[in-house]
């Protein structure tokens, strides 16, 4: 787990594709450990939690309400792998990873606006409640999906 994330380079749809919509969708979210807001921002590598929602670059957020750790026995915190049994009625295990989806239509929209870039990094940072450690960002992959 990290406190700040900077992806890879992610490539942007042409400069004359007109969209109505565009998404940042995070998968795999952890979400075992303290809750946090994950502040999005848009080609900003080194932006920190201390920069707050003010730059020109930040771009949205996703909320966690975290677990806080594992108090149950051994085994009780671990996530079933594998597919399940298609007629099991149970709800999902309680830390299956999330999904979550940052709308970045606006922010997108006016970072483009400042030319036409072919690429651009997105920037994650997490910012837990009153001391605790931010070292609680993890998630699987990132994508980015404009619609028409």
């Amino acid at each position: 787990m990290v406190a700040r994330f900077v992806s890879d380079p992610i490539d942007l749809p042409p400069g004359d594709a007109e969209f109505s919509r565009a998404d940042l969708i995070f998968y795999d979210v952890d979400h075992s450990g303290s809750s946090y807001e994950a502040r999005v921002y848009l080609d900003a590598p080194d932006v920190t939690v201390a920069d707050g929602r003010e730059p020109g670059s930040y771009a949205g957020a996703f909320h966690i309400f975290g677990h806080g750790g594992c108090f149950g026995d051994e085994g009780h915190c671990d996530v079933p792998t594998g597919p399940g049994d298609p007629f099991d009625m149970r709800s999902p295990h309680q830390l299956t990873p999330q999904t979550k989806l940052v709308t970045i239509t606006k922010a997108l929209r006016a970072f483009l606006s400042g030319g036409a870039p072919e690429q651009l990094t997105v920037t994650v940072v997490a910012e837990t409640p009153g001391d605790r450690p931010n070292d609680v960002l993890a998630f699987g992959r990132l994508r980015l999906v404009t619609y028409k």
